[in-house]
């Protein structure tokens, strides 16, 4: 009996696993990211025969993004490369798409100065399974180790030359005089913004320390004195309103540190219009763009800091031909190269949260009204046309 019970058991058991063999199984649902990932990237350039370098620069506002990318493409040119060039207007969906397009359209290597360093994770993950090497220029590319080189100036010295021009022209360190100082730095979206700034901060900081420097306003951090995408318009907006609420007739303003001309532009109209001293206010700047350049001349701008730009181009199309080549480049691009100016290799100090990207670091230099004419005009960078206008060469 129980045999027989035994059989009935095995046979219900093998009968109901066979009803479900026979039911259709649910079909999972891919979500729009399982999608993503299983599309294939197609290496595009590997033996096409061409060699093609992407370029994509943040926007054509900035006088010295303009001047890079003809630079870099002139450059590329120059050794037998095939150039696209694109400006993304500010926008990361813009410069998203660009990259996105360089890639299918076969590029060999990227060379990417980000509209924000933090938002290129995903297309370079693509551009890295095409095969696609990654030269982040003048900005730190953030979050991934999709990138392969850092070529810039050094970012954190901007800073310090820009605070220690204003502790030598107000003869600081041999005075007993308090000194009010207001900040107006870059983009934050940019990372190279929070080097300048914190070059300048550290250099300055022994000073307030010593109550030699106040800042009335009490913007002192990063955030609170940063400037979206560098606007002329904005900085002049922001000096205005510290001008209005903080120094009224009697109450001495000494300087201003700008984190580049395009913010000084903004901050020496505001001084002009809505500052009541009588006193000259010492203003710093970077890039070392025209019209700050005329400011200079005429004592509304004290001091710019220069970074040669054909300098970061030669560096960089040194190092792309090096990775066309398939070479792993290193300190020995620089013997090799003989280059004519300063340049150091730095495997230590450019951390992009995800791995330290080896950097060419270019050194950038302090320009006023005493030296502008040698570093400038002597050397060709800028010239002046029959009208004495001034223009640019390279």
């Amino acid at each position: 009996m129980i045999k027989q019970i035994k059989v009935y058991l095995i046979t219900i058991i093998i009968f109901t696993l066979l009803l479900s063999a026979c039911e259709p199984r649910p079909v999972a649902k891919t979500t729009a990211k399982e999608e993503k990932s299983e599309t294939t990237i197609v290496d595009t350039h590997s033996d096409d025969g061409r060699t093609i370098v992407g370029i994509s620069m943040p926007d054509e506002l900035l006088e010295r993004w303009n001047r890079d990318g003809a630079f870099l493409k002139d450059q590329f040119e120059q050794n037998g490369c095939e150039v696209i060039l694109k400006f993304a207007n500010n926008l990361i969906d813009t410069q998203i798409g660009d990259l996105r397009s360089m890639i299918s359209g076969g590029a060999d290597i990227l060379v990417i100065a980000a509209v924000d360093g933090a938002a290129l994770s995903s297309v370079l993950e693509e551009a890295r399974a095409a095969n696609v090497r990654i030269i982040a220029y003048d900005r730190l590319i953030m979050k991934t180790d999709a990138v392969d080189y850092y070529v810039s100036f050094d970012n954190y010295q901007v800073g310090v030359l820009q605070a220690n021009y204003i502790i030598g022209a107000l003869l600081m360190v041999n005075s007993d005089k308090t000194y009010n100082i207001e900040f107006i730095s870059g983009d934050p979206v940019d990372n190279n913004a929070r080097f300048f700034y914190q070059g300048a901060l550290d250099t300055l900081q022994p000073f307030v320390d010593m109550d030699k420097i106040r800042i009335l306003s009490t913007q002192s951090d990063f955030y609170e004195t940063s400037t979206a995408q560098w606007s002329t318009d904005i900085a002049q907006q922001r000096l205005q309103i510290i001008l209005n609420s903080y120094y009224p007739k009697g109450t001495r303003l000494d300087a201003v540190l700008c984190a580049n001309d395009s913010t000084a532009l903004g901050a020496a109209r505001a001084i002009g219009a809505d500052y009541k001293g009588t006193n000259h206010v010492v203003l710093t700047g970077q890039d070392a763009d025209i019209a700050n350049i005329y400011n200079i001349i005429n004592g509304t701008q004290d001091m710019t800091v220069f970074k040669a730009l054909d300098q970061e181009a030669v560096v960089t199309v040194a190092l792309g031909m090096a990775l066309l080549k398939g070479d792993s480049p290193a300190e020995k691009l620089i013997e090799d190269s003989n280059f004519s100016f300063e340049c150091a290799y730095n495997t230590m100090d450019y951390d992009n949260g995800i791995k330290i990207v080896p950097s060419y670091l270019l050194q950038p230099v302090t320009i006023n009204y005493q030296n502008l004419e040698k570093e400038l005009f002597v050397t060709g960078y800028y010239r002046r046309n029959s009208s004495g206008l001034i223009y640019a060469v390279k």
